[in-house]
């Protein structure tokens, strides 16, 4: 004969409130290290009406939410905070219809014939111009070598930047930064729209270069190509949002361009 159950038919119900939850969880959090005997005292302070509750009910709730410190976890979500804070999002920078005012960068990887090669793509937020170039590592150097190009291209008319939040973009490329005396905005995380002129820009290199039989895993000679797409793509190709003019046409209404910029793209 099988046993009988012994589990208890009428068990204790975890009796609180949805407002004594959310009290709790709120408490919990603003004082992770607290046992359930101290939350009980500073909820009965903060809420003699409710002094009734249990330290029973305060630890299902904090057993119910999760809500338990872990030293490693928390370390972590700190650094993370910390460096959150230093970072100057793009939302605090205010817009200026001015040539060179607002550089955006980006990266596009493409894996080709078993190798991966990364394109570092710029465009000025105003104007539109824009520039690219093929690397055969996503480096600290990499993005540092292709921020001082940009400068040159430019003509040094660069007061901001903006980039997203990938490892390629930090170390050296910000010690470039410094000292060019560039500003530097980041994008928030998990918001293309951001970037939203950088992103039309590498779809537009896609569509309109690469899909076109020119890629290559060789730098050096698509690097040679792109420079005359990026020339026919400033100085010829109208965009409807500047008027169906080219960038550097609506460029030399608000601004000053460097002569060599066509010449300057080859090296």
């Amino acid at each position: 004969m099988a046993d009988n159950d012994r589990a208890p038919k009428h068990t204790r119900q975890k009796e609180y409130t949805p407002l004594q939850y959310e009290r709790i969880v709120k408490l919990r959090k603003q004082h992770l290290r607290c046992g359930k005997t101290k939350l009980h005292i500073l909820y009965r302070q903060l809420y003699p009406v409710d002094a009734n509750i249990s330290e029973w009910k305060v630890q299902c709730i904090i057993q119910s939410a999760g809500l338990y410190y872990n030293a490693q976890k928390q370390g972590k979500i700190n650094r993370k905070r910390k460096r959150a804070n230093v970072k100057k999002r793009i939302t605090e920078l205010k817009q200026k219809p001015k040539l060179g005012y607002l550089i955006c960068l980006d990266s596009i990887v493409r894996y080709w014939c078993g190798k991966k090669r990364y394109i570092l793509t710029a465009i000025d937020k105003h104007a539109k111009i824009a520039f690219a170039r093929m690397y055969n590592s996503h480096s600290f150097l990499t993005a540092e070598d292709f921020l001082n190009r940009l400068h040159y291209l430019l003509d040094g008319q660069i007061q901001n930047i903006q980039t997203d939040n990938d490892s390629e973009f930090q170390k050296h490329f910000e010690r470039g930064c410094r000292k060019l005396k560039l500003d530097r905005y980041y994008s928030r995380v998990r918001t293309p729209k951001d970037n939203g002129s950088n992103e039309r820009f590498n779809r537009t290199l896609q569509e309109e270069f690469i899909a076109f039989g020119n890629m290559t895993n060789d730098t050096i000679l698509f690097n040679q190509k792109l420079a005359d797409w990026l020339v026919e793509y400033n100085y010829h190709r109208p965009h409807q949002s500047l008027d169906y003019l080219s960038p550097i046409q609506f460029a030399q209404k608000y601004g000053r361009v460097s002569e060599m910029w066509s010449s300057s793209t080859h090296t």
